[in-house]
C-alpha cells in the first residue's frame, strides 16, 4: 500500500502546516483551463439529499465558480427528479444506492459529495473512488479510524482525491483565528473554552438518525463537538496529545439509549495549552474563546452556517457575509482543476477520528488517554 504523503509528519507539524495554509496534497491537473477561456466547471453529484444538501449545499452550488451540480444519488426517485428540474441537470444523472456504481460510465460527473450519515461514509466513498470519481466527504469522516484508513486506501488505489467538508476553514472569522495563531500577535493561545450544543428531539415523530449509534457513530461529539476541536486546532496549530472526558448523566436516557447526550472534555496540547469543551444534544452553546498572554479572541456564535460574530481584545471583528459551503467546494474544485493543493484532505479527517476515539475512551475509562498517531 502506498504510504500517505503525510506519514512522516508529527501530529503537531501536520496540523500546523495544514491549518496555517502551507500543507497540501497535489493531484495531476484535470486540464480544464484554456489559455484565455473561462475554466469549465467540474460536475458534482450529491450523494444524499437530506436537509444539509437541500438547505445549504444545493443553494451554495448556485453560487460556485468552479463546480456545478450535475447529478444526485438518492433513495427517492421523485426527489431526484425535482432536483434535476430545479438545478438543470439531466434525469439520466439520477442514481439510487443500488445503481451509484454506474457513475463510472458518466463523464459529466467529476466528483461526488457524500452527505449520508457517517456510518455510510466509508461504503459510499470507496464505491465512488472505484467508480473513478474524486470525493468530498462530509464530516465526521467516518465512525472509526479503521474506516478512515479504508477510505484513504481506496482513494490512493484509484488515484482519486479525498477531501472533507470542513466549511469553517473558509469562514473569514475562523481564518482570522488561524492568522493570529500563525503570526502570534497575542502570543500563543494557551487557554481555550468551547461550547457547542443544541436540544435534539423527535423528527416527524421518529428518532433522528443522529441518535442511532450505527449510523451516527456517537452523539453530540461526532456531530458538533468536532467543530470545537477544529477551532482549538486552528488556535494552536496542533492536534492534542492527550484528553480527559466525562459524560454527564442523561436527562433523557430513553431517548439517548445508544449515544451520549452531553460530554465534557479537555484537550491537552504538547505546549501545555488546553481547551475545555462541552458538546451536547440537551443544552445549547455556540462559543469559542482563546486567551493568550497579550490578548484574546472570541466567537459567539462561533460555528453557525451564517451570522458568526467575533471580537478580539482589540475590538469587534466584521466581515462581509459569504457562503461557507460555496467557498469550500470551490476551493476543492479549483485544486483539482489546477493540479495544486487539496484543502481539508482525508488525512485531516482521519486525525479527527484519532482524537474522537481518545475522547470516547477517556469518558469510558475515567482516565487521561493519549491520542494515538
Amino acid at each position: 500500500m502506498k504510504q500517505s504523503p503525510y506519514a512522516h509528519l508529527t501530529r503537531r507539524s501536520f496540523i500546523g502546516r495544514f491549518a496555517l495554509g502551507t500543507a497540501a496534497i497535489s493531484f495531476p491537473s484535470l486540464s480544464l483551463r484554456g489559455a484565455t477561456a473561462k475554466p469549465k466547471k467540474l460536475g458534482l453529484a450529491l450523494i444524499g439529499l437530506g436537509n444539509y444538501s437541500d438547505k445549504e449545499l444545493g443553494p451554495a452550488l448556485k453560487e460556485t465558480e468552479f463546480v456545478r451540480l450535475a447529478g444526485v444519488v438518492t433513495g427517492t426517485r421523485a426527489k431526484g427528479e425535482k432536483w434535476a428540474a430545479d438545478y438543470g441537470f439531466s434525469e439520466k444523472n439520477i442514481y439510487d444506492y443500488t445503481t451509484m456504481d454506474r457513475l463510472a460510465d458518466n463523464p459529466e460527473i467529476d466528483l461526488v459529495y457524500i452527505v449520508t450519515p457517517p456510518g455510510l461514509h466509508a461504503e459510499h466513498s470507496i464505491r465512488a473512488a472505484k467508480a473513478g470519481k474524486h470525493v468530498i466527504c462530509e464530516k465526521p469522516m467516518a465512525n472509526t479510524v479503521a474506516e478512515c484508513d479504508a477510505m484513504l486506501a481506496a482513494c490512493r488505489t484509484a488515484k482519486r482525491a479525498l477531501a472533507i467538508g470542513y466549511r469553517l476553514h473558509y469562514d473569514p472569522y475562523h481564518r482570522e483565528l488561524m492568522r493570529l495563531a500563525r503570526e502570534k500577535e497575542f502570543g500563543p493561545f494557551m487557554k481555550m473554552t468551547s461550547l457547542r450544543g443544541f436540544k435534539i428531539g423527535l423528527r416527524n415523530g421518529v428518532k433522528p438518525w443522529r441518535v442511532n449509534a450505527a449510523l451516527a457513530g456517537g452523539g453530540a461529539l461526532m456531530d458538533v463537538g468536532i467543530y470545537a476541536n477544529h477551532a482549538a486546532w486552528m488556535a494552536t496549530g496542533a492536534v492534542p496529545v492527550s484528553v480527559t472526558a466525562k459524560e454527564e448523566p442523561k436527562v433523557r436516557p430513553e431517548f439517548f439509549n445508544e449515544v451520549e447526550e452531553t460530554l465534557n472534555y479537555t484537550l491537552e496540547f504538547a505546549n501545555g495549552a488546553t481547551c475545555d469543551v462541552m458538546s451536547s444534544y440537551e443544552r445549547g452553546g455556540n462559543l469559542f474563546r482563546a486567551e493568550a498572554e497579550r490578548g484574546w479572541f472570541e466567537l459567539n456564535p462561533a460555528f453557525s452556517y451564517r451570522g458568526i460574530k467575533g471580537a478580539t481584545s482589540r475590538g469587534a471583528l466584521s466581515y462581509s457575509p459569504l457562503s461557507q459551503q460555496a467557498k469550500h467546494m470551490d476551493a476543492i474544485a479549483q485544486s483539482l482543476i489546477d493540479g495544486t493543493t487539496l484543502p481539508t484532505p482525508g488525512e485531516l479527517g482521519r486525525m479527527d477520528m484519532t482524537v474522537i476515539e481518545a475522547i470516547f475512551a477517556a469518558a469510558q475509562s475515567g482516565k487521561r488517554e493519549r491520542v494515538k498517531a
